[in-house]
């Protein structure tokens, strides 16, 4: 089963960018704005199969904001050097060391915040704790096995922009003093029994029932088996499609060794698109 889900996501993710990316690439030149809006959304298709699994646990804490930092812990793997880099930094900084947590990185997090200010672009920041009560998948081996968590446990905070402290430096020790706050949640977390969070559950909204989000499992599960089928179908029966395949493979190996990626490339049509720089 592990395997079989694995493949799903790779196929999934290797036809989407060729057959469903590659087609609006284009739109980049034309409109970067447009091109961001629809891409988001062909993302956003491809992000409900591996959520699939607790698509109704997820969904309840999607939130609408003009512009979001989501700050997310949860237990570390069990690598011994980024727990040992971890411990390192902390001893530098004269921090406490953490069991369950790594030390956040400030730096880009205050750098994030003010960039998003200056535009006025942030609305608030989600602070979203993850436990995870029985089984904690390390590796990749444990997902090829089909060891996929039983039961994940949401803690979500919402803090506002307007609540922020000004300063760099002030806004470096809040999220110092958040990472201090899930250590010790997810101690308790650890220690309880059963493992639980110490706050109410979350209800969901009824725009997001049980049968909406079976329906939202099934459709999901549905077009994208359909797609790999066609896409593979389509490339051994036609071949215009395997022209077209092998065109767009060779130009995504070009461009990520010429421009270092499409993200960059769409970050240089922003900035020399006429109507992006008139706004």
């Amino acid at each position: 089963m592990g395997l079989c889900f694995l493949l799903t996501l790779f196929l999934g993710s290797f036809f989407g960018s060729i057959f469903m990316l590659g087609p609006v690439l284009p739109l980049m030149l034309l409109s970067p704005a447009w091109y961001r809006w629809v891409t988001d959304r062909i993302v956003a298709t491809w992000l409900t199969l591996p959520v699939v699994r607790y698509l109704y646990t997820i969904v309840s804490f999607v939130c609408t904001a003009l512009s979001t930092i989501l700050i997310v812990s949860k237990q570390p793997y069990r690598v011994e050097n980024t727990r040992a880099r971890s411990d390192e930094f902390a001893e530098k900084n004269g921090l406490p060391k953490y069991e369950y947590v790594l030390h956040p990185r400030t730096t880009g997090f205050t750098f994030i915040v003010d960039t998003l200010r200056k535009g006025d672009n942030l609305d608030a920041v989600h602070d979203i704790t993850v436990a995870y009560p029985q089984n904690i998948p390390q590796t990749e081996r444990h997902l090829l096995l089909g060891l996929f968590p039983r039961e994940i446990h949401f803690h979500v905070r919402r803090f506002s922009a307007a609540c922020l402290p000004s300063s760099a430096e002030q806004l470096q020790r809040w999220c110092q003093e958040r990472w201090r706050e899930k250590e010790q949640r997810l101690c308790a977390f650890y220690r309880s029994e059963p493992r639980c969070f110490d706050q109410p559950e979350a209800r969901v909204p009824p725009c997001k029932s049980q049968l909406r989000v079976a329906l939202i499992k099934a459709a999901s599960l549905l077009y994208w088996s359909a797609f790999i089928t066609l896409c593979c179908a389509g490339l051994w029966l036609w071949t215009p499609l395997r022209l077209y395949f092998l065109l767009m493979v060779i130009f995504f190996l070009c461009q990520q060794r010429v421009t270092g990626g499409v993200e960059l490339m769409e970050l240089a049509c922003h900035r020399h698109n006429p109507r992006v720089n008139q706004g």
